[in-house]
């Protein structure tokens, strides 16, 4: 490929802007840094509630997208739902919690 010098840069910046829109988000789909923040949200979630005494054997599963936050599970009593949400709810970033969690 012969690419003259003045065309160049022109050629880098389209690369460039190709890339960039390739890596934006969608409703359905997270863009890259999107998924970066939402894989800490849910990292500091789950160790939130692992730090928990009542709640570090309850089986929690912890997902997030674009910071809202989804519990589901299995837990012992109302009170420790409601504690894992305010957990959750409590972590930076998080915008909302949904939670799906049942009672044994």
């Amino acid at each position: 490929m012969n690419i003259s010098m003045k065309s160049f840069p022109t050629f880098i910046l389209a690369a460039m802007l190709a890339l960039l829109v390739g890596c934006a988000s969608t409703s359905d789909q997270e863009g890259t840094g999107e998924y970066f923040d939402d894989t800490v949200i849910t990292t500091k979630v789950k160790a939130a509630i692992f730090a928990d005494d009542n709640l570090k054997s309850a089986e929690i599963n912890v997902e997030t997208f674009k910071g809202v936050v989804q519990l589901s599970g299995f837990v012992s009593s109302q009170a420790d739902i409601n504690q894992a949400v305010r957990l959750a709810r409590d972590v930076e970033g998080v915008k909302s919690v949904n939670n799906d969690m049942k009672l044994k």
